[in-house]
C-alpha cells in the first residue's frame, strides 16, 4: 500500500487545499504560457507531480503527457539516501529534440527534479521545470515557481491517509 506521511505533529507546516491547487495552477500554468514556452511534452515526476502534470496539460492545452516515477521521501522530512528511479520507465525515444515541461509538487532538496532534468537532457531535449512550491535548498532552481516556502507542506492528495476497504 502507498505510505501516507502523517505531518499532523508539525506546527510549521504550509497547507495547501483542493481550491488553492485550483488557483495555483492556473497561476503557474498563466507564468508559464506568459514565458512564451509551449511545451510538446508535460511529464510529471510521479507521484506527487500527477496532479500539479494533470492540471498543467489542461490549462496549457497540452495533450501530450507522460510520468518519470522517482522514490525519495520515506515519511515526514526523512528520504532515502539518493532519488531511485522505478519501473515503468519513460518511453524516452519519442523526446529528442522536443520541449519537455517537467512538474512536479515541491522542489525540496530538488534532487529528484535535477536527476529527471539530467536524464531528459541526455536525449537532446529542451527541458524546464515547474513546481508548485520551492525551498531554498532546492539544487535546481526550477523555471517556473508558484510559490516559495521553507515549510513541510500538506497537499490536499495526501492530506488524509488512503482510504481501506470497510468490513
Amino acid at each position: 500500500m502507498a505510505y501516507h506521511a502523517d505531518s499532523s505533529d508539525l506546527t510549521n507546516k504550509e497547507i495547501l487545499t483542493w481550491e488553492g491547487f485550483g488557483a495555483a495552477s492556473r497561476e503557474l500554468a498563466q507564468q508559464i504560457a506568459d514565458s512564451g514556452f509551449t511545451p510538446d511534452v508535460i511529464i510529471a515526476v510521479a507521484r506527487g507531480g500527477l496532479l500539479p502534470a494533470g492540471a498543467l496539460s489542461y490549462s496549457l492545452g497540452v495533450k501530450l503527457s507522460d510520468a518519470m516515477n522517482v522514490e525519495f521521501y520515506t515519511d515526514v522530512e526523512e528520504t532515502l539516501p539518493d532519488p531511485v528511479l522505478l519501473a515503468p520507465l519513460l518511453d524516452t525515444d519519442n523526446i529528442a529534440g522536443k520541449k519537455l515541461l517537467v512538474v512536479d509538487d515541491v522542489a525540496d532538496s530538488g534532487r529528484t527534479l535535477a536527476l529527471v532534468i539530467d536524464i531528459l537532457k541526455e536525449h537532446n531535449a529542451e527541458v524546464r521545470s515547474a513546481v508548485i512550491y520551492a525551498k531554498s535548498r532546492s539544487v535546481v532552481n526550477p523555471d517556473y515557481v508558484w510559490r516559495d516556502t521553507e515549510e513541510w507542506i500538506v497537499f490536499p492528495w495526501s492530506a488524509e491517509p488512503p482510504v481501506t476497504p470497510h468490513n
